[in-house]
């Protein structure tokens, strides 16, 4: 699954990266620039790639459209952060969106954990070749029928590990789906049929990514913090049988 993204870019690099507009009030700015981590179950606000000129801020956890009550939308989108390419047509909350309400989130790298034993060790994955990569998501708009309020809000897809990505995850053996840049405008083409759009929600190529061993404690840290990306110290801790060269056995 993916519950910890990082964006640690500001909006100009966003809107740089993407070719978009960027008219956000500071105000706004300060929510979503050099977010070194971002929280799913904190329904946290990103940036997000529409086809609109502009970048758009959402909040992480979909409410679909047809929920009825705010009580409803707040226990819905717990379930609504990720999206599985494997039942993304089928589900309520994403089957009529997936076909024309498709986005892209942003990222910098995301976090995972790997089980060993009791322990559960903390990665951050990234893509050396790429700042600022694609994941690929849906999205929807409600309007809460109480005050008014309208509330964007996005899923993450996932799609089965790649090799890299299942050493790592080696749970539940998902990952988000990542886009190539060349797959980017495709996705957010409204004329994919069902067949074209499963096409691109695969795994990405496990020898374009790489990965490190973090720091505990890092979910503790504000989210504008950069020392959370840091890499693992084994410097006076008994865990150097985790800080062995990560790929060493994966013939990637």
């Amino acid at each position: 699954m993916c519950f910890y993204n990082s964006v640690n870019a500001t909006l100009a690099a966003l809107a740089a990266r993407y070719r978009k507009e960027s008219s956000l009030a500071e105000s706004s700015k300060s929510d979503v620039e050099s977010l070194c981590r971002v929280g799913a179950f904190s329904f946290s606000k990103s940036a997000v790639i529409t086809s609109s000129s502009q970048i758009e801020i959402f909040n992480w956890g979909l409410i679909p459209n047809w929920v009825k009550s705010e009580q409803s939308a707040l226990e819905i989108r717990k379930g609504t952060v990720n999206a599985r390419n494997d039942s993304v047509f089928v589900k309520p909350s994403f089957k009529n969106i997936i076909y024309n309400q498709r986005c892209i989130i942003p990222s910098t790298g995301y976090f995972e954990w790997r089980q060993e034993d009791k322990n559960k060790i903390p990665y951050f994955i990234f893509i050396p070749e790429s700042k600022i990569f694609s994941m690929a998501g849906v999205y929807d708009k409600w309007v809460n029928p109480s005050t008014g309020e309208i509330i964007n809000s996005y899923s993450i897809i996932t799609t089965t590990t790649n090799p890299l990505t299942d050493y790592i995850h080696n749970t539940k053996h998902r990952m988000p789906v990542i886009l190539s840049k060349e797959n980017e405008l495709k996705w957010l083409d409204s004329n994919l049929n069902k067949e074209s759009i499963e096409k691109l929600m695969i795994p990405y190529n496990a020898k374009k990514m790489d990965a490190y061993i973090l720091n505990d404690g890092f979910l503790k840290k504000d989210p504008h913090d950069i020392s959370l990306l840091e890499k693992y110290d084994p410097v006076n801790e008994n865990k150097s049988q985790i800080n062995k060269s990560l790929f060493d056995d994966l013939n990637l």
